[in-house]
């Protein structure tokens, strides 16, 4: 057992009234919280009980806030983040993709990104990557060197990645938004059987394009792609299969149907219409009503051109996102990494500071919608996106206090993956 100390503690859901917040950890994963002094404050998640003696080493990472790490809800590992995503792609071999993916994974931990849930890969890849690195991050018994040079117990070698959630190709119509992933299936039975094979596969969420989208040419974002019924058989598939399924939707039509199909989340949830962003509140009560979060696509680097389509649209998103505010819709954050240049892998924590600016939140609920929240959402609520007792050591420690000032968590002072420091971070933009 060993233990790392900051200054304060956010533990997904709340800030921690504790001096010196300590932080137990054993094999991975959290065993208590403990004040570095011999003063308590009643806290439900903090053990007085360990003694000092019980820790092999206490890792002070001095004036720092500790999180739990932070989760993306919406990933494509497989883009490079370049102009030209899907090309590029197209130019790759399935080894090569994989070698792009790894990089990825590596640059979203380095930013404090601990699980994310890929949306959309090519040929399964994502499983791949998911089985490799879990592999890499099964704890043994060596030693893995803390931020404060010594070697607390922990896992046997350095984590190559966050934990990743995959969805495989997404489901999409015969030449419809993304089709050259592989996903394509139509009608009742082609997609009830597209669902079948991607839980066969062993897939982690059922990811549907419900609506076209601007990086494929010929599909248009403010139409629907499937009809109600195709939507319903889909989700009725991955329910009867144990798995929860999202949906792509961007035009008011797919938004509607998704929620009448019973779908357990929506991605974007643009309301697009062909020349600008038009919110139904019918749609949006129908929403809030059934408890459907909203995965919102946040995340980018600023001072970067948005693609034009969505910067003539970007004043009428966030009104839309301050309206599934005021509704009571959960909105948690899918960065959509890897989409185009404004949104590199690793970008996610830029939305915390987005979510205050644009959408008029406190830090502290913007820091929920990354942690806590996010983690019911891909659920995984049972060990990620708390720092509680039972879950794993999956943690973020910045500069600066992020609950005054949100731009605090780009300030990364370490990153650790079930109690592992990630060790000589890569520069980041």
């Amino acid at each position: 057992m060993f233990a790392i100390r900051g200054a304060r503690l956010f533990d997904g859901e709340d800030s921690v009234d504790l001096p010196n917040p300590t932080i137990l950890i054993d094999d991975g994963r959290i065993q208590a919280i403990r004040s570095g002094t011999t003063t308590g404050t009643g806290h439900p998640h903090v053990d007085h009980v360990v003694a000092p003696d019980d820790v092999d080493d206490v890792i002070d990472l001095g004036d720092v806030t500790l999180l739990p790490g932070l989760i993306d809800t919406h990933v494509h590992l497989v883009f490079d983040a370049g102009p030209d995503p899907i090309g590029r792609l197209a130019q790759l071999s399935d080894d090569e993709a994989l070698e792009l993916m790894r990089s990825a994974a590596r640059a979203h931990l380095a930013a404090g990104v601990t699980t994310v849930r890929d949306l959309g890969d090519r040929n399964y890849l994502g499983l791949r990557l998911r089985d490799e690195l879990a592999a890499a991050s099964t704890p043994g018994a060596a030693s893995a060197p803390g931020a404060s040079g010594r070697a607390p117990t922990g896992p046997s070698m350095f984590p190559a990645g966050p934990h990743v959630l995959t969805a495989g190709p997404p489901i999409t119509t015969t030449r419809g938004h993304c089709w050259s992933l592989g996903g394509e299936a139509d009608g009742v039975d082609g997609i009830r059987a597209a669902v079948r094979e991607h839980a066969e596969r062993g897939v982690d969420v059922i990811k549907v394009m419900a609506s076209g989208g601007l990086m494929t040419e010929g599909t248009r974002s403010e139409l629907p792609q499937y009809s109600l019924a195709e939507l319903r058989a889909a989700a009725d598939e991955a329910h009867r299969l144990g798995l929860p399924i999202t949906a792509h939707a961007h035009s008011g039509q797919a938004i509607a149907d998704v929620v009448a199909a019973g779908f357990d989340s929506i991605e974007h949830c643009s309301f697009m219409t062909e020349d600008g962003v038009e919110p139904v509140p019918d749609t949006i009560a129908a929403i809030a009503s059934a408890g459907i979060p909203v995965s919102a696509t946040l995340g980018m680097l600023p001072d970067l051109p948005l693609p034009p389509p969505i910067a003539s649209r970007i004043n009428g998103i966030i009104g839309m996102g301050r309206m599934l505010t005021e509704a009571g819709v959960t909105i948690v954050c899918g960065s959509d990494a890897g989409i185009g240049p404004p949104k590199p892998h690793g970008v996610l924590p830029h939305a915390v500071g987005q979510f205050v600016r644009e959408l008029g939140w406190t830090p502290a609920d913007a820091l929920r919608a990354v942690t806590s929240h996010a983690a019911r959402v891909c659920r995984v609520d049972g060990r990620k996106g708390r720092i509680a007792p039972g879950f794993d050591a999956d943690l973020l420690a910045v500069h600066g206090d992020p609950l005054r000032d949100p731009s605090a968590v780009l300030d990364v002072h370490s990153v650790y993956r079930q109690g592992v420091s990630v060790a000589a971070l890569p520069e980041r933009t």
